[in-house]
């Protein structure tokens, strides 16, 4: 299955393959998502909730690294096992952690090339958006069977309404919201662009229908901030 969904994501993961790009992509998620240093603190609060002190953390979609940095520095006797298609990712992943990365295993590939587990907690934030529905429940429903019973879960990706023109206007405020914090126009117009064209987004009805279906019958709004939502579940 991997190597088919590798086949289909081939444009997506090129964009995520340009070293010259990928030094500057942690610039991305910060201007574009708001609260995002907020959601990866409540990230961890949440995880802690029923996450044991010395938990093993799946992260789903950890290229870059930003909220293993943080959930590892919050919490020093977790460790983690980071999965990532984009091998660059990862290398950046692997320089911002520095030396926590003796507490970190990174694995090129998708949920399927993840082990077994049983974890104690996992992640997937700002990766879900990705893939299609079917896709996507069945990666959520891979993460769940890596999980131990009651283990928590935390999902934050794109999901805003849908209608026709429900859909404009939410695009128009992802656009406007970098914009008013300083950010070049031009590239946010192209950004908008991308996401209008690239991203599966659904609503979020449909994204907590998803992660019902594929096994997480508790999931609950924790985030919402214009064009992004996160959930927390338990396995």
């Amino acid at each position: 299955m991997s190597t088919e969904i590798a086949a289909r994501d081939e444009p997506l993961l090129k964009s995520f393959s340009d070293p010259e790009a990928v030094s500057r992509y942690a610039e991305g998620p910060r201007r574009f998502v708001p609260g995002l240093d907020a959601l990866h603190r409540m990230t961890g609060l949440l995880l802690a909730e029923g996450a044991p002190k010395d938990a093993r953390v799946l992260v789903l979609g950890a290229g870059g690294g930003s909220e293993i940095l943080a959930l590892a520095k919050a919490h020093p006797r977790w460790s983690f096992v980071g999965v990532d298609p984009a091998a660059e990712m990862l290398r950046l992943a692997e320089r911002t952690l520095g030396p926590l990365m003796d507490r970190v295993t990174l694995v090129e590939g998708y949920i399927d090339d993840a082990p077994a587990g049983p974890f104690d907690a996992a992640t997937c934030l700002l990766t879900l958006h990705f893939l299609s529905a079917p896709e996507r429940e069945r990666t959520v429903r891979e993460i769940h069977a890596r999980l131990r019973p009651g283990a928590p879960f935390v999902a934050a990706h794109a999901s805003f309404p849908q209608g026709v023109d429900e859909r404009e206007t939410w695009l128009d405020r992802y656009a406007a919201y970098p914009i008013a914090s300083g950010a070049d126009p031009e590239q946010v117009h192209r950004a908008r662009a991308a996401v209008a064209t690239s991203l599966q987004s659904f609503s979020p009805e449909q994204d907590e229908a998803i992660l019902r279906a594929g096994g997480f019958g508790n999931a609950s709004l924790f985030y919402a901030a214009f064009t992004w939502r996160g959930w927390i579940a338990n396995a």
